[in-house]
């Protein structure tokens, strides 16, 4: 069967139209532009998009398995709750960063951030290398770099918890890298009104000297006081009605 030819300009999807696709819809879905509306059909989507049938439908079959689409007998393709997303995929986690966000999604991300990093450092403590030492202490001479001006302090800060994950010898932790990532990049959408600061140089330089020392007990519960510093703003936050800001910045 042939199918129409496109009858609008082709958006700027890029040079692979499948992932073009994928990408815009996605993101679409994730930062609420179809709230409270119909899901388009395949074919309006082709349409509106200037794609053909085939590429619509193969990026509605990519966003159905990132959990974002389902589709059901008589109701055609409709938008699956975000409690059904799959908040571990890369994509999905990207399109969040642009999304507005709520208080109660910044607490689940720190909320599973405490579920994980305090084990991880006390994994890393047990078993890291000397290169994965040497990686954790590099992020954090990023971050003293970031305290002079000369990086960037969200993504020096990444840098170190990313490097506590990767140095644990477990690989199921490192797979936590993008969503611990993703969290800590919420942060700085998060008012600092509360208490405006940086991320504690002392407290990340504990974990790394607690954990260069083999002292597991302590890498744990010193990175688990740094997150729940952040659950303390949020807390507070929270119970005064506070809403998030873009502009500002609470790093953990």
């Amino acid at each position: 069967m042939i199918e129409p030819k496109p009858t609008k300009v082709r958006t700027a999807l890029g040079r692979n139209l499948t992932y073009g696709m994928l990408d815009t819809v996605g993101r679409a879905i994730v930062t609420g532009h179809y709230d409270g509306k119909r899901f388009p059909t395949e074919a309006e989507l082709a349409t509106e998009h200037g794609v053909s049938r085939s590429v619509t439908r193969e990026a509605v079959k990519m966003l159905t398995a990132k959990g974002l689409l389902s589709a059901r007998p008589r109701q055609g393709t409709i938008i699956q709750p975000n409690t059904a997303w799959n908040l571990f995929d890369t994509d999905v986690l990207r399109w969040l960063l642009e999304r507005q966000f709520t208080l109660p999604l910044l607490r689940s991300f720190n909320e599973l951030r405490l579920a994980v990093e305090p084990m991880a450092a006390q994994l890393a403590a047990m078993h890291a290398t000397s290169a994965g030492v040497a990686m954790i202490a590099a992020g954090y001479a990023r971050m003293e770099a970031a305290e002079r001006g000369d990086d960037d302090a969200l993504d020096a800060d990444i840098a170190f918890h990313v490097a506590i994950l990767r140095a644990c010898d477990n690989p199921f932790f490192a797979q936590f890298e993008d969503l611990v990532s993703t969290a800590l990049r919420t942060s700085i959408r998060f008012t600092n009104r509360f208490k405006g600061r940086s991320a504690s140089l002392p407290a990340h330089k504990a974990v790394l000297e607690a954990i260069a020392a083999r002292d597991a007990s302590s890498a744990s519960a010193t990175i688990r006081s740094i997150i729940e510093d952040v659950m303390i703003l949020i807390r507070q936050a929270e119970s005064e009605g506070a809403v998030v800001d873009r502009g500002a910045a609470v790093l953990g």
